[in-house]
């Protein structure tokens, strides 16, 4: 099939070929055959749970999908994405998308990219699957405050990442162990990688697609996709969120969110009130809160 054809095709199908039947109710007795790859597929597992935020695993996946480098004189689409889960159920996602995983931990094919969005929490089971899969992989990514998950399984001990600027400095008191970046889009670190909030994960992922086949590649595929932001080509374009909270402005100190100021728990440091988003937040900026306003 020639590249103006399959293009055609793809641009036709639209967002539907992108989000296959398993987005839309796909039977839970298919997601229990393990599909085979051939030595020339990229595997992507996106690792999913309730709660997980649909631009963090979507946006991804489709930079993914859309990726067609030529190989071998031949158009090819490498990048083969799939759900894992730790059970065949449908998982609510954000905003009540339905998604049946394509496969569960126990029978999951192993992958080469490891994806992990933002979602409500993850099981001992999550863990140890990205922690072992993660051994064999090529690369192991979370978006957003997927980065919480990743530093559950120990991988990024040591190791330098980023996440939602909201979340910067819970994740680097959770883990001290972590150097965590603000105001980048994505950092790499090895074969562990991390990408700011939300739409940061689509920068990623076409650096990823950049890494394995080339410049050229990863530009045909934004530019296919119509995505016209350069982020995935300057990571340090985030440098806005590097310090987020503004004095005198209604927003909590510890995660930036926008705060009611006549409901928010309040603290008094050095004569300044600040608002917090929530009591928990409150705790932690009056234990340190030099170490909150310094960011």
């Amino acid at each position: 099939m020639q590249r103006r054809e399959l293009l055609k095709q793809t641009a036709a199908l639209g967002l539907m070929s992108a989000l296959p039947t398993r987005f839309f109710g796909a039977s839970p007795a298919a997601a229990r055959s393990v599909r085979s790859f051939d030595d020339k597929d990229i595997p992507v597992a996106f690792v999913i749970s309730e709660g997980a935020v649909v631009i963090d695993f979507a946006g991804p996946w489709e930079m993914f999908g859309a990726a067609m480098p030529t190989v071998d004189g031949k158009m090819t689409m490498p990048f083969q994405p799939y759900m894992v889960a730790e059970t065949s159920a449908p998982v609510k996602a954000g905003g009540g998308l339905q998604i049946v995983p394509d496969y569960t931990f126990s029978n999951a094919p192993a992958p080469k990219i490891i994806v992990i969005p933002a979602q409500n929490d993850s099981t001992g089971a999550m863990i140890e699957w990205i922690r072992h899969a993660s051994q064999t992989a090529d690369l192991t990514m979370s978006v957003c405050t997927g980065a919480f998950v990743l530093a559950k399984t120990g991988l990024l001990s040591g190791k330098k990442v980023t996440t939602h600027h909201g979340s910067c400095f819970e994740l680097s008191q959770q883990y001290p162990d972590i150097h965590v970046l603000r105001g980048v889009r994505y950092v790499e670190d090895g074969k562990i990688a991390s990408s700011g909030g939300l739409s940061c994960g689509i920068d990623l992922a076409l650096h990823v697609v950049e890494r394995y086949f080339g410049r050229q590649t990863a530009t045909d595929t934004a530019f296919n996709e119509e995505y016209q932001s350069k982020g995935w080509l300057h990571p340090e374009a985030s440098s806005e969120f590097a310090h987020f909270y503004i004095k005198g402005q209604p927003m909590c100190p510890v995660c930036g969110m926008t705060v009611n100021v006549s409901t928010a728990p309040k603290s008094v440091y050095k004569g300044e009130t600040y608002y917090c988003c929530m009591a928990a937040h409150k705790r932690i900026f009056d234990a340190i809160p030099e170490q909150v306003l310094a960011g």
